[in-house]
């Protein structure tokens, strides 16, 4: 856009700026940080369309735009946030060693296990791998490798808690 439409722009925006905020705080029931979320949502919009609308009703097609991202906001049940008085308490720090130690047992168990239980159990649950392409690495049919990630899981839940060692 050029420099003449983007002080166009600016001109627009902060002559009508309270205005307009005024019409979203009312649009979002007196919200505002809604309202000025709705706002910057809907200046945003007419950026885009400016050298169209620009010189015909900006203010128009900003109401527009208000309404109808209000309308869409109010049908949302929730906006990701919830003020409260008071903050959480921070969470507490992650003993580092307690996690490696964690992991070496968790290997230890994991070298127990039959190698194809082993490979189907890391590829599913570490790899992220879906069945289907478990099945394809071992070489076997879907169900066969369903099997064996069930059984080696299941062996390592044995062996996990057959060897539960406080971690100090």
């Amino acid at each position: 856009m050029g420099q003449l439409r983007a002080g166009e722009f600016d001109r627009f925006v902060a002559a009508r700026w309270s205005m307009l905020l005024h019409l979203a705080r009312l649009l979002t029931g007196g919200d505002r940080h809604r309202a000025e979320d709705l706002l910057q949502e809907a200046l945003v919009k007419l950026w885009f369309v400016w050298p169209k609308v620009g010189e015909q009703a900006p203010e128009a097609y900003v109401r527009k735009v208000l309404a109808r991202a209000a309308a869409r906001s109010a049908r949302r049940r929730w906006w990701g946030e919830y003020p409260v008085e008071q903050l959480p308490d921070p969470p507490e720090s992650a003993d580092a060693t307690a996690a490696v130690d964690e992991r070496t047992r968790l290997e230890a168990m994991l070298a127990l296990l039959p190698a194809r239980q082993r490979t189907a159990v890391v590829l599913r649950y570490y790899q992220d791998l879906p069945e289907r392409q478990v099945a394809e690495v071992l070489g076997c049919p879907v169900g066969t490798a369903r099997s064996l990630t069930a059984r080696g899981v299941a062996r390592l839940r044995l062996l996990l808690s057959d060897a539960v060692e406080p971690v100090e």
